[in-house]
């Protein structure tokens, strides 16, 4: 497990009756009809696409090829969208299963009861062969050659109450299921059903100032019949996933604060407490750790903005069971500090830098108490040749400093073209 936060390195039909419908969130080009279509084709050099430890780098040109179909259909007070995604990535030095394949397909559906009741339901189901895990805190990316299938669930209901008080409830479901099985696979480690409640009030305090009270319960649910031990492939209590399931209560106070119309501010701080319900006798109970997520926004020119941001809390991991201790490692403790520059340079020509540094300390088993340390760098330049056509280059560097025995370093360039209509 890796990566808090993303990385930086990215880039007709009923038109007369959209332009005065309910469209959050959407483009103009989104906007101006029914449907989109885009289709990026990328270039690059990745000295280390499996994130290994140096002595087993395996560098290579590549290119990446990506199409994708939006649909949004916009009606009074309802969005309903569709997207599709189909991703490629080519690596010219692997001998064998040289490409990487992902599918996406997001649905969602935002409805305005009235000016007073909101409700979003929406879903996104990945299926991906041989590619990068995303998984953990936020966008943790874990090198893997199985194919996995991962499906997030959610739904959201806002109420105004009063013109002072405000409530926010959603429901949020995460499913992965790894293609690989057997003792100490990738499904005995992360085959798992994640649950996640949350319950915000909402109060105008000052003209620009909102509170916030929180309340967060979660469960983790691991799903395999596997031992999570390769050198013991006998299930048993010891070796079984769910020791490591968790149920979590969150509680904390917090604020959004708009300073100026440029300026902008989210805080929420608390404490975390998570239960083991499945533990052995030697496992602890139970453990308590600061929540911690807060960030700000400064937009200081048209298409020119400054974000920093900060966040703490637990999560799960894939390292497991060590049989020499008779514990596995339960989960991991994490912050990380992320900060994110995008400068319109010119009407056409963006900048953007994105920066970010992540600690992260094992709970149980023989890595309790060690460290990992990662950072990460991204510069991306696009520029927007016409209405259709973009061209965007970039540079990332990650770098992993991990007390168990793999930390490596990686460098991706890249270059490409995006066309969307």
């Amino acid at each position: 497990m890796k990566k808090i936060i993303a990385s930086a390195s990215l880039a007709a039909l009923g038109a007369a009756g959209l332009q005065a419908a309910y469209a959050p969130g959407l483009s103009p080009l989104e906007k101006s009809k029914l449907w989109t279509v885009s289709g990026l084709v990328r270039g690059f050099y990745d000295d280390n696409p499996t994130d290994s430890v140096r002595s087993q780098k395996q560098p290579s040109w590549g290119l990446e090829v990506s199409p994708s179909l939006a649909v949004n259909v916009a009606l009074d007070q309802t969005l309903i969208g569709f997207n599709y995604t189909y991703d490629l990535r080519f690596y010219e030095a692997r001998p064998t299963n040289d490409a990487d394949h992902t599918h996406q397909f997001k649905l969602k559906l935002n409805h305005t009861i009235t000016e007073r009741y909101k409700l979003e339901v929406s879903d996104s189901f990945y299926y991906v062969q041989e590619p990068d895990l995303t998984t953990g805190i936020a966008a943790r990316t874990l090198r893997t050659d199985q194919p996995y299938i991962h499906n997030n669930g959610r739904l959201a209901f806002s109420a105004e109450l009063t013109p002072l008080l405000g409530l926010d409830a959603s429901y949020q479901n995460d499913y992965w299921d790894f293609s690989e099985h057997g003792p100490g696979s990738l499904s005995a480690l992360l085959d798992r059903v994640e649950h996640l409640g949350v319950l915000t009030a909402r109060w105008q305090a000052l003209p620009n100032t909102v509170g916030l009270l929180s309340y967060k319960f979660g469960i983790v649910d691991h799903t395999s019949k596997d031992s999570t031990a390769a050198n013991d492939p006998v299930l048993s209590s010891v070796t079984d996933p769910t020791r490591r399931d968790t149920t979590t209560h969150t509680v904390t106070v917090g604020a959004d604060q708009s300073f100026t119309s440029q300026l902008t501010a989210h805080v929420e701080v608390g404490a975390q407490f998570t239960d083991y319900p499945n533990r052995l006798a030697v496992d602890p109970d139970s453990t308590v750790n600061p929540y911690v997520d807060a960030n700000a926004t400064w937009t200081y020119n048209p298409g020119s903005y400054l974000r920093l941001g900060v966040v703490h809390k637990r999560n799960a991991t894939d390292v497991a069971f060590q049989p020499i201790s008779g514990t596995p490692t339960l989960d991991q403790e994490s912050t990380g500090v992320y900060g994110s520059v995008n400068h319109r340079i010119s009407p056409k020509l963006t900048g953007s830098l994105l920066a970010q540094f992540q600690h992260s300390t094992f709970k149980g088993g023989l890595d309790d108490g060690k460290v990992e340390l990662l950072g990460t760098l991204g510069v991306n330049c696009s520029y927007q040749v016409n209405t259709f056509i973009s061209a965007d280059a970039g540079y990332n560097y990650d770098r992993q400093d991990s007390d168990i025995g793999r930390s490596y370093t990686r460098n991706v360039i890249y270059f490409g073209l995006k066309a969307t209509y």
